[in-house]
């Protein structure tokens, strides 16, 4: 460029009134107005980051009740993995997605501990654990679980005083489960004579999965046929990965001044997924 082309160039710059330079050639300040539309584009920024994670990532929730004590307690809050069973319309805000089944579909794994829009209301979340699936047999006896005829095995741990006030003070009788395939974990019974400690044998159809709380006498799930029942593969909305949080129940995850006395930190990040024994290890078991 000619040292006159340079300078014409130069003078144009200083002329141009668009052109925001302060006098030490500094941009100047924001205005009120610059700022507030500013901000208000990094917060929809962050909404759109945040939807997309819930979305197709991860998605928090919280445990109102003890239907799946002892492996989640009431305050606990936690991650559900959206990618774990693929995505249906129910993974999407308000059920709103125009999809019919799911894609990117895998296969459930029985012991997962499962998010689901419950059948008779999809605008109510449920999480109890998968249990029995399609075209299997399961039934409850004397407060035993049968799984295609077969009892499922379980080793006594002990008593545990029930926590008020779902439990109300109840003694529990705590139990470790061994179910099909060699996936071990913990349940709760107060007796084996409860309303839901007999039931009819179930057939689970195609395309749907049996779900139980670990808090046996204490959740309402696959056994209560008219509110929950068999559970349809499009309602899953993720399996439970692991705890990021949790209280004791009587604070919330905003009340930051009822933390100190409230907080369980012996949970947090600790792993939802169940032991998953060897086929060696289960024998051994049986």
């Amino acid at each position: 460029m000619s040292q006159d082309n340079f300078k014409n160039s130069e003078a144009s710059l200083r002329a141009d009134p668009n052109l925001k330079v302060g006098a030490d050639g500094s941009e100047p300040p924001l205005t009120a107005k610059e700022e507030r539309a500013d901000l208000f584009k990094t917060a929809m920024i962050a909404v759109l980051l945040a939807l997309v994670i819930r979305t197709f990532l991860f998605e928090p929730f919280n445990i109102p009740s003890g239907s799946m004590k002892p492996t989640l307690l009431v305050g606990d809050y936690l991650f559900v993995s959206k990618p774990a069973y693929g995505y249906s319309r129910y993974s999407f805000p308000f059920g709103l997605a125009p999809l019919e089944g799911r894609v990117l579909d895998k296969e459930p794994q029985r012991g997962d501990v499962i998010v689901f829009k419950l059948p008779s209301n999809p605008r109510i979340d449920y999480i109890k654990r998968l249990v029995g699936l399609p075209g299997e047999t399961v039934q409850v006896r004397n407060g035993r679980l049968y799984i295609n005829g077969e009892l499922i095995p379980r080793e006594a741990i002990g008593i545990k005083e029930g926590t008020p006030p779902e439990d109300e003070g109840t003694p529990m009788y705590h139990y470790i489960e061994t179910l099909p395939g060699g996936v071990v974990h913990d349940i709760f019974e107060e007796s084996d004579s409860g309303p839901l400690d007999n039931t009819q044998v179930y057939t689970v159809p195609e395309g749907h999965y049996f779900m139980m709380g670990d808090n046996r006498d204490n959740s309402q799930d696959s056994r209560v046929q008219n509110v929950v029942g068999f559970v349809p593969f499009e309602n899953f909305v993720g399996r439970a990965d692991f705890l990021f949080f949790s209280t004791n129940g009587k604070a919330q995850l905003f009340e930051i001044w009822k933390w100190p006395w409230t907080l369980r930190y012996n949970r947090f990040f600790n792993d939802i997924d169940p032991v998953r024994l060897t086929p060696e290890a289960e024998d051994s078991q049986s």
